[in-house]
């Protein structure tokens, strides 16, 4: 396997909202509930064109994977642009197999080198998967907002976890 981590470009947008698309159908891994077209997301894709925030993504064979964004937290207010959100997504394929490790490990690194001091994640209470793979990182909860998201008529809370890069 030769896994490669690089920035995206426009070419891999479809496929960074295949992925995405996986996790909508899936259920209770992101709040959207319908999936998405690169249409519809082109001004979040366009925002993630900055070095400062770039999306991620890990590829093997040149086929993407994978990905991680970092994007800003509450844009244009000048005193939180030390703050930024990570958000992660893995191919149904290739879950359980440590990616999104190297990704966020990829993005932390990437967060600093442009001067990013906190991250954060948003996710879903019931996202064990994830919440594991943050608190391996260091990231603890720093907020709970309860029943906040109805998904296939079920509530969920969201968690907001963050961590002092």
């Amino acid at each position: 396997m030769n896994l490669e981590i690089r920035i995206a470009n426009p070419n891999d947008w479809k496929r960074i909202i295949e992925i995405y698309n996986q996790a909508i159908l899936e259920g209770a891994k992101t709040a959207d509930t319908e999936i998405v077209t690169v249409e519809q997301r082109k001004d979040w894709l366009e925002l993630h064109e900055q070095k400062r925030y770039p999306i991620l993504v890990a590829e093997i064979d040149s086929h993407i994977i994978g990905w991680c964004s970092i994007s800003p937290h509450r844009a244009g207010r000048k005193a939180l642009e030390i703050t930024a959100e990570i958000s992660y997504y893995i191919d149904f394929g290739h879950r359980q197999k440590g990616i999104a490790t190297i990704l966020i490990q990829k993005a932390i690194e990437q967060a600093k080198e442009n001067y990013i001091q906190n991250l954060y994640a948003i996710l879903l209470d019931v996202n064990s998967n994830s919440i594991r793979i943050l608190e391996k990182f260091g990231f603890e909860k720093w907020g709970y907002l309860p029943k906040v998201a109805k998904i296939k008529n079920n509530l969920f809370g969201q968690f907001i976890y963050g961590k002092n890069i």
